[in-house]
C-alpha cells in the first residue's frame, strides 16, 4: 500500500483520512473543531445503535418508493445492522458536544455507513459516486430530524434500564423493610423525637417513594414516542415525497419495535424540546427523593458511638487517612453525588431547552448528552446503593429500642387510656427528673408491666390508624 490515507473532499477543500477510517472528511473536520469533553460519541453505544436504526428505517422508506436500488437498500441494511450489533462504534469519533444541531453526529453516521455500504458492495471507501453519504444514506433526511429522533430512540431505551435498576434499588428496601418489620425505634420530625414506629416502616416508605417515581418514568416514555421523522430541515418536509413520512414511520417501528408516531406538526415538533425538560424533570425528581434517602441512611448510621447508630452501614474500606478505626458512609456519598450531578444537569438542559431560536434548537447535543450520562450515572449508582448498601444494612435493635423508652413522646400511645391530662403530667415529670416515661408509669403502677409492653409493642404500633 503506497499511501496510508486517501484524499476526500467538500466544498471547503480537501482532506487526508486515514486509509483504514470508515469515517470521512465532514466526521474528521468536526473531530478536529469540537475537543471539548475529550471524548467521543462512542461514549453512548445506544445512540450510535440508534442512529443507525433511524438510517435502516429510512434507507428501506426509500426503497420502498423507489428512491434506492435493491442493491443500495441492501448494503445500508447490512452496514446498519453491523452497527446495532455493536460494530464500527469506534468510528464513531466526534465530540458529543459540538456546534451545528448535530450534523457532525449525523454525518458521521452517513460516512460510517457509506463507507461500509460501499465494502459491503465490493467498491473501495470513499467511492461516493456510487453511493454517498449525504445523497444515499441521508436521503428525504435532515440533522434536525434524524438527530432528535435518534435521541428519543435511545431515551426510550436507556429508561427502560433506569426503570429496571429502580425496581432493583426499590425491592432492596422490602427486603429490609421485611426484616425490620418487627424493630421499634423513635420517628423523628424536624430532627426531634415524634412517635415511635417500626425500622420496617421507615424502609417500607424509602420502597414507596422510588416505586411511584418508576411510574412517572413510564410517562415520560410515553411522550418520547411523538417524533419528528420527515420533517427535514424545518418541519415543511422538503425534499421528501408525499407519502415518504407515512412510510418511514411504519419501518421504524418495525426496526425499533416501538410505537413511535409522527407529530401533528413537524414544524413546531422541530423546534419544540419540552419533552426533554419533562424527561429532565423527572430524573431530577427521583434523584431529589433518593439523595434525601441516602441523607437518611446516613444519619441513621451515624457515629457508631456519638450518633444515632440505629443502623450498620456495610464497612466497605478504612474512612480516614489519620484517624484508626473510622468508616464512612461512602456509597450513600456518591450516590448522594451523583444526585447533585443530575440536578444541575436538569438546569443545564433547562438552559439550552430555552435557548432554541425561531424553527430549530441548535443546542441538542448538549441536551442528549447531559440526559444520557445523568441516566448512565443514575442506574449504576442505584445497582451500588443496593449492592453495597443497602443489602448488606444491620439494625441495632436495641439502641433503636433505648430510644424509644427513653423518649417522652411514647407517652403519646397510653393517651388512649390515661388521658391527656394524665399523660401531660407523666411527661413532666420525666422531663424535670430526667427520668424515662416507662419507668414512671411502672412506678406509679399505672399499667402492669405486660400492659405497658403491649401497649408500646411493634404489633400494637403497626396497628394504629388501621
Amino acid at each position: 500500500m503506497e499511501n496510508a490515507f486517501r484524499i476526500e473532499k467538500d466544498f471547503l477543500g480537501e482532506k487526508q483520512i486515514d486509509i483504514h477510517a470508515y469515517y470521512g472528511i465532514q466526521t474528521l473536520r468536526a473531530k478536529k473543531n469540537f475537543d471539548i469533553t475529550r471524548t467521543n460519541i462512542s461514549l453512548f453505544p445506544n445512540f450510535i445503535k440508534s442512529l443507525a436504526k433511524v438510517k435502516k428505517a429510512c434507507a428501506l422508506a426509500n426503497h420502498e418508493l423507489g428512491d434506492l436500488t435493491d442493491v443500495q437498500k441492501d448494503a445500508i441494511v447490512q452496514a446498519c445492522d453491523e452497527i446495532i450489533d455493536g460494530k464500527l462504534h469506534d468510528q464513531f469519533i466526534v465530540d458529543p458536544i459540538q456546534g451545528g444541531a448535530g450534523t457532525s453526529t449525523n454525518m458521521n453516521a452517513n460516512e460510517v455507513i457509506a463507507n461500509r455500504a460501499l465494502e459491503i458492495m465490493g467498491h473501495p471507501r470513499a467511492a461516493y459516486h456510487i453511493l454517498h453519504p449525504n445523497n444515499h444514506i441521508n436521503m428525504s433526511q435532515s440533522t434536525n430530524d434524524a438527530y432528535p429522533t435518534a435521541i428519543k430512540i435511545t431515551l426510550h431505551e436507556l429508561i427502560y434500564k433506569l426503570k429496571s435498576s429502580l425496581r432493583y434499588l426499590r425491592d432492596s428496601f422490602d427486603a429490609k423493610a421485611l426484616e425490620f418489620n418487627d424493630i421499634l425505634k423513635m420517628g423523628r420530625t424536624q430532627l426531634q423525637d415524634a412517635v415511635p414506629m417500626t425500622l420496617g416502616q421507615e424502609f417500607k416508605t424509602y420502597s414507596i417513594m422510588i416505586d411511584e417515581d418508576i411510574f412517572r418514568l413510564r410517562e415520560a416514555q410515553s411522550l418520547l414516542k411523538e417524533i419528528n421523522l420527515g420533517a427535514t430541515a424545518i418541519g415543511t418536509g422538503i425534499n421528501t415525497k408525499a407519502t415518504y413520512r407515512k412510510v418511514v414511520i411504519k419501518h421504524l417501528r418495525d426496526v425499533t419495535e416501538v410505537e413511535f408516531d409522527n407529530s401533528g406538526n413537524l414544524i413546531e415538533a422541530t423546534q419544540d424540546t419540552g419533552v426533554f425538560v419533562h424527561v429532565s424533570g423527572i430524573l431530577k425528581r427521583v434523584v431529589i427523593k433518593v439523595s434525601k434517602v441516602c441523607n437518611d441512611l446516613r444519619l441513621l448510621s451515624s457515629g457508631p458511638r456519638a450518633g444515632f447508630n440505629e443502623i450498620n452501614l456495610p464497612p466497605l474500606q478504612p474512612g480516614s487517612s489519620i484517624m484508626p478505626g473510622k468508616v464512612n458512609p461512602v456509597i450513600p456519598e456518591v450516590v448522594n453525588q451523583v444526585c447533585f450531578d443530575v440536578i444541575g444537569a436538569d438546569t443545564t438542559i433547562s438552559m439550552a431547552c430555552e435557548g432554541g431560536q425561531l424553527q430549530l434548537n441548535v443546542f441538542e447535543p448538549l441536551i442528549a448528552y447531559k440526559l444520557f450520562t445523568s441516566i448512565n450515572m443514575m442506574r449504576r449508582s442505584f445497582y451500588a446503593l443496593a449492592d453495597k448498601c443497602i443489602t448488606g444494612i444491620t439494625a441495632n435493635a436495641d439502641v433503636c429500642m433505648d430510644n424509644v423508652l427513653n423518649s417522652i413522646t411514647i407517652v403519646t400511645y397510653l393517651n388512649p387510656e390515661l388521658g391527656y391530662e394524665k399523660c401531660s403530667a407523666i411527661a413532666k415529670e420525666a422531663l424535670e427528673t430526667n427520668r424515662r416515661v416507662y419507668d414512671i408509669v411502672l412506678e406509679q403502677k399505672l399499667f402492669t408491666k405486660e400492659r405497658l409492653d403491649e401497649l408500646i409493642s411493634p404489633e400494637n404500633i403497626l396497628k394504629q390508624g388501621h
